[in-house]
C-alpha cells in the first residue's frame, strides 16, 4: 500500500473513537450492509465518523489491505478493527457492542 495512504487511514482510525468505512454516507447509505451498520451504531447513540469509500477508490481498496478484510463496511473502535456488518450485528445482539462503545466514550 502507498505509504501516504497508509498514514491517512491510520490517522482517520486513530483520531476517531468510532470510525466507519462505508458505501455512501450515514444519511444516505449506498448498500444494505452499510445501512444496517449505521442503524445499529445510531441505535446505541454514540457519535461516529465515516468515510464514503465510493468517493475515493484509493481508500476503498486501501482499507481492505489495511485491515486484511475484503468487504465494506468496516468498523474501527479506539483504533482497532472490529469487523464488518455481520460481526457488528452479532456483537450488538449479544450486548457486547454497546459495552465496547460505552467503554470508549466513558
Amino acid at each position: 500500500m502507498n505509504p501516504m495512504l497508509q498514514t491517512k487511514i491510520e490517522a482517520q482510525v486513530k483520531n476517531n473513537k468510532i470510525m466507519v468505512y462505508m458505501k455512501g454516507t450515514p444519511d444516505m447509505p449506498q448498500c444494505g450492509f452499510s445501512a444496517a451498520t449505521v442503524q445499529i451504531l445510531r441505535s446505541l447513540g454514540y457519535p461516529f465518523a465515516s468515510v464514503n469509500v465510493l468517493e475515493d477508490p484509493e481508500i476503498r481498496q486501501g482499507i481492505k489491505e489495511f485491515s486484511n478484510w475484503p468487504t465494506i463496511p468496516q468498523v474501527y473502535v479506539n483504533g482497532e478493527f472490529i469487523g464488518g456488518c455481520d460481526i457488528i450485528q452479532e456483537m450488538h445482539q449479544r450486548g457486547e457492542l454497546g459495552k465496547l462503545l460505552a467503554s470508549v466514550h466513558g
